[in-house]
């Protein structure tokens, strides 16, 4: 393993004193870890706030920032973050109209940020928590419980950050992130694997002519596992493997702030079609240039202007990694005029910096 760090305990803590010495806008707390907007709270507007496993940078600490997210909280490499350090970010960070948690549909996730959420029920600060469940590849896999929530990660960040600084309140942005997630639809492909620092060595074999088709920004296991081929074809795979994905209804749990309880809610994504105006993003898992990643955009854009659909927005480079892995995902959001409002508006963060 050769990497360029000092102590493998110390990892994510220099990675957080290096984020906020690069970037006078971000502040740190190390006990518990979390990273907030220098500016914050903010009494006209409800806060943002996401986390996850450290090792996907720029997401999340790299989107916290005017028209993103007020705070993040990072859990070890690949690891989910502690309620603690969610339920503490989100007091940093509440301005007082409330606090809305985006949740990736991991297990540990989830269920560290429903423990925070009850928390900040019962501290008296208004709350609700939406889940990302936007991975085609799986319906359920060793790691989830349905699909996992990936590349509409970062567009949800944008487009509802976007709304809270604009005066959106606490139900109309969390209103807006469940529209976004219905909306997104993401696929991945590896070419190799990457080595967490604690652990030493890949996450999982691949042979040199194989690639893991379908992979999670884990490494978790796809579709399938298949002979290396061209970029077209892979692209091709991929577009259509997000195309090809029906309307599906699922039920999720979401947190009723009314009633203090959590309560099932039915929600239905629909099927991308022809005529449909779409945010896509090209993605690296690390280790994937950027110059591949046009390789990749070409025949995406190519599909879908022989299937009818007006790619209106995009994002090609690294904006949610696997450490080094080499490996892409291509994100599909379906926008009607209030998601390109948002997506369009002013934003200044790490990872994303436009119309300032």
């Amino acid at each position: 393993m050769k990497k360029l760090i000092n102590k493998v305990d110390d990892v994510v803590v220099e990675q957080m004193e290096g984020i906020a010495a690069a970037h006078s806008g971000i502040k740190i707390n190390l006990e518990p870890k979390f990273m907030y907007r220098s500016d914050s709270p903010i009494s006209t507007k409800v806060a943002l706030v996401s986390g996850g496993g450290s090792g996907h940078e720029p997401m999340h600490g790299g989107f916290v920032g005017m028209g993103m997210l007020d705070g993040a909280c990072p859990g070890e490499m690949f690891t989910s973050p502690t309620p603690d350090q969610m339920l503490e970010c989100a007091k940093q960070v509440n301005g007082g109209p409330g606090v809305l948690f985006l949740v990736k549909n991991y297990t540990g996730d989830v269920m560290n940020f429903d423990m925070a959420t009850e928390m900040l029920h019962e501290e008296g600060i208004a709350v609700q928590s939406i889940l990302v469940d936007d991975d085609v590849a799986v319906k359920d896999s060793l790691y989830t419980a349905g699909r996992r929530g990936v590349g509409t990660t970062v567009l949800m960040e944008k487009i509802v950050g976007a709304a809270a600084e604009a005066g959106y309140d606490l139900d109309q942005c969390a209103d807006l992130a469940r529209k976004v997630n219905c909306s997104g639809r993401s696929m991945g492909m590896a070419l190799t694997s990457c080595i967490v620092p604690a652990v030493g060595k890949v996450n999982f074999e691949i042979g040199d002519d194989e690639i893991e088709f379908g992979v999670g920004i884990h490494g978790e296991p796809g579709r399938k596992r298949m002979p290396h081929t061209t970029a077209d074809e892979i692209t091709s795979m991929m577009v259509d493997s997000i195309l090809d994905d029906e309307d599906y209804t699922r039920t999720v749990r979401e947190w009723d702030r009314t009633k203090g309880e959590w309560e099932d809610k039915e929600i239905t994504s629909e099927a991308l079609k022809a005529g449909d105006e779409v945010i896509v993003m090209v993605n690296s898992l690390g280790g994937t240039p950027v110059s591949e990643l046009y390789v990749v955009y070409r025949k995406l854009a190519e599909i879908c202007e022989a299937k009818g659909i007006k790619i209106v927005e995009k994002l090609v480079g690294p904006y949610i990694t696997s450490l080094e892995m080499q490996g892409c995902t291509i994100t599909m959001v379906k926008a009607d005029e209030e998601i390109k409002k948002f997506w369009n508006a002013p934003v200044n963060t790490p990872g994303l910096r436009w119309g300032v």
